[in-house]
């Protein structure tokens, strides 16, 4: 889930980490390519950071890291499982 912070505190009394901060990073795995590219875009266009570390085009995988709001990192990412089982 994302939350606002007001509906995280109902949750926790534990406090909320400055958006500099670095405590998890999340991978989402995507259909595609350009899923990973739509994803990407898509969290820019609301606020996000897209692109906080280089691409990965490692031809069996493909990824971009993306960072929220608060500063988690996600990252998005399509694998190729047959090509990754050869490697």
């Amino acid at each position: 889930m994302l939350l606002t912070h007001e509906k995280w505190r109902t949750f926790t009394t534990r406090p909320i980490p400055a958006t500099d901060s670095s405590e998890v990073m999340l991978a989402l795995s995507c259909d595609s390519q350009e899923d990973v590219d739509k994803m990407n875009t898509a969290a820019a266009s609301y606020g996000g950071t897209a692109d906080i570390n280089p691409k990965q085009e490692l031809g069996f995988m493909y990824g971009r890291a993306i960072a929220d709001l608060d500063g988690h990192i996600w990252e998005l990412f399509w694998m190729d499982a047959s090509q990754a089982q050869q490697s």
